[in-house]
């Protein structure tokens, strides 16, 4: 397997449930600037929407696009690593309405705000609907639970952590401390260290290679 990654980007999600599961995927970093990527793919014909994450398959010819439907494919190729539960049942669609929460009313709410394309009053409303959905996570964790689903850690909690982009949003949520020590939790996961590093080597020596080809 593929699997095209952007530096701090949900497409840590991937690797973290890749890492959960024992997958090692081939890690391809694409520069979301120069729309490179670290092994000479054209990306574009990966995914027209030059969007990651993309997982190409080891048929090498199905890939699959965004986050939830990934971890969520790779979860269920899993299941004895107990990351998602069974298609079908209440507990699945609770889990995926969480992910789909998640992605509506935090992934996508980040990015205008990253990408300063928002008038004050925009910045105003979209930082107060962040931190209503943040607020709804930390709830969750109120009642004492370790993960976001519960007892046990999901893929919930991966989307969750790799879509913390409040360093560049401008949305502190420092105050949340439920929150803060779920996040401390999944930091120490040797899953989650390992994205990290492996997200950090492969990104530093495509930039190695940009600056090479432009000097």
């Amino acid at each position: 397997m593929k699997l095209y990654i952007a530096d701090d980007t949900c497409s840590r999600a991937v690797q973290l449930i890749a890492n959960e599961i024992g997958l090692s995927p081939e890690l391809i970093h694409f520069d979301v600037f120069g729309k490179s990527t670290s092994n000479g793919d054209d990306f574009a014909k990966v995914n027209p929407l030059l969007y990651v994450p993309a997982l190409s398959l080891d048929n090498q010819e199905d890939i699959l696009a965004e986050t939830i439907v990934v971890i969520s494919y790779l979860a269920d190729q899993h299941p004895a690593a107990g990351l998602i539960p069974v298609r079908g049942t209440l507990e699945r669609a609770k889990l995926d309405q969480l992910l789909v929460f998640m992605a509506t009313e935090i992934a996508q709410k980040h990015i205008p705000l990253m990408r300063k394309l928002l008038t004050a009053e925009g910045i105003a409303f979209t930082t107060n609907k962040l931190l209503t959905a943040y607020k709804v996570l930390d709830d969750r964790l109120a009642d004492g639970r370790p993960y976001l689903f519960g007892d046990t850690f999901t893929v919930a909690d991966a989307y969750a952590w790799a879509t913390m982009w409040g360093s560049r949003s401008g949305v502190n949520i420092d105050h949340l401390k439920n929150f803060a020590a779920w996040k401390d939790r999944i930091d120490a996961r040797p899953s989650a260290v390992k994205a990290l590093r492996d997200e950090a080597e492969i990104v530093a020596f495509h930039r190695a290679e940009i600056a090479a080809r432009a000097a």
